[in-house]
């Protein structure tokens, strides 16, 4: 009878996608986790911006089960409530976190289809995405690894404060220009020398994904390394 640790990592990963809500393909998730666990000799731990119901929180966290440390899973878990229909028939939401009210989804608002298809479903049995969240965690028997907090990538300044580090960030959070900008500004007060940087629909649909990419990963002096992996998953490697 095999263990965990003899049955290939791709059959845990793919069995996650199959029974997890989310839109990480399988070949994206592989490559996360492979990175999580090749960097294991960096120390530190792994952050990822915009965590939903666990997917890629989940597949990183096996990585780091193996390989050592933790991770920080960062996510605005909306509540049923917390969502709104916008005069245009699009979708946003805000919620009320420990550091104020944050709203998503404002500038690129969710379309009715992928609304009703894709999220409304989420909230027949739950109340809050961070239901499901933790549902996927306590499933994979992560909890002791994975340390979720409800807000915005703005937490990144009280884990510098704490003198945490990181090998690995996963930015997937508000696919705004600005909030992607914000986003890397604030991980990288955590990024140690030597750790990647990745993002999620990197030059796919996302003009603001790729334009903060474009100005602050690819016309940076401070990266190396930096490749698209799949279809729309960019690593790059910070400059020790």
């Amino acid at each position: 009878m095999r263990s965990q640790r003899t049955t290939p990592i791709l059959h845990q990963i793919e069995e996650i996608a199959e029974s997890v809500p989310g839109w990480t393909p399988v070949d994206q998730l592989y490559a996360l986790f492979n990175l999580a666990f090749l960097t294991a000799g960096q120390g530190g731990d792994i952050v990822e911006i915009g965590s939903w119901c666990g997917r890629s929180t989940a597949v990183l966290g096996l990585a780091a089960r193996l390989a050592g440390g933790r991770v920080f899973a960062i996510d605005l878990f909306p509540a049923r409530d917390d969502w709104q229909q916008n005069p245009d028939g699009t979708y946003s939401f805000a919620v009320e976190t420990d550091e104020g009210r944050i709203a998503a989804y404002q500038s690129q608002t969710v379309w009715p289809e992928p609304f009703l298809e894709d999220i409304a479903p989420l909230y027949e049995k739950h109340d809050s995405i961070r239901d499901i969240f933790d549902e996927t965690i306590a499933r994979y028997r992560l909890q002791k690894i994975v340390l979720a907090h409800r807000g915005d990538s703005a937490f990144c300044a009280r884990l510098a404060a704490e003198g945490i580090q990181c090998r690995m960030a996963f930015i997937d959070g508000d696919h705004s220009y600005q909030a992607v900008c914000q986003d890397i500004q604030n991980v990288e007060r955590i990024l140690r020398p030597g750790g990647w940087i990745c993002f999620d629909d990197a030059f796919s649909a996302y003009e603001g994904v790729n334009k903060a990419i474009e100005e602050h990963i690819l016309g940076s002096a401070s990266y190396d390394l930096c490749q698209q992996l799949t279809r729309k998953f960019f690593v790059a490697r910070r400059k020790a």
